[in-house]
C-alpha cells in the first residue's frame, strides 16, 4: 500500500444533522385504498398478446368490485362490452381474470 497519497480535504459539518428522525413506510395497507391506477397498466393489459378483441378483468374502484369484459380505451375511459363506461381516475385496482 502507497502511503504517499495525498490528503483529502473534507468540509466539516458544524450543524447537529437529524435528517432521520422522521420516517416514512410506504408498505403500510390502508383499509380504504385511494390511490389510482396508473394508465401504463391498463396499456400493457391492451397491448399484450392475449388481448385480441375483449380482455375479462376485475376492477376495484372508489365505490365498487366489478367483472367486466374490457374491449378498449377511449377518452381517459374504459369501456366495456356490456356498455359500462368506467373513468380511469376511479379504478383503484385491475386484475386480469
Amino acid at each position: 500500500m502507497d502511503k504517499n497519497l495525498p490528503k483529502v480535504f473534507a468540509v466539516p459539518i458544524e450543524k447537529k444533522i437529524e435528517n432521520n428522525k422522521n420516517i416514512f413506510i410506504s408498505t403500510e395497507n390502508s383499509t380504504n385504498p385511494t390511490e389510482i391506477i396508473h394508465p401504463s397498466e391498463i396499456n400493457k393489459i391492451f397491448h399484450s398478446k392475449t388481448h385480441v378483441y375483449k380482455t375479462k378483468l376485475i376492477i376495484n374502484t372508489k365505490n365498487e368490485t366489478k367483472e367486466i369484459e374490457a374491449i378498449g380505451l377511449k377518452d381517459n375511459k374504459l369501456l366495456a362490452l356490456d356498455g359500462t363506461v368506467i373513468p380511469l381516475d376511479e379504478i383503484i385496482e385491475i386484475k386480469k381474470v
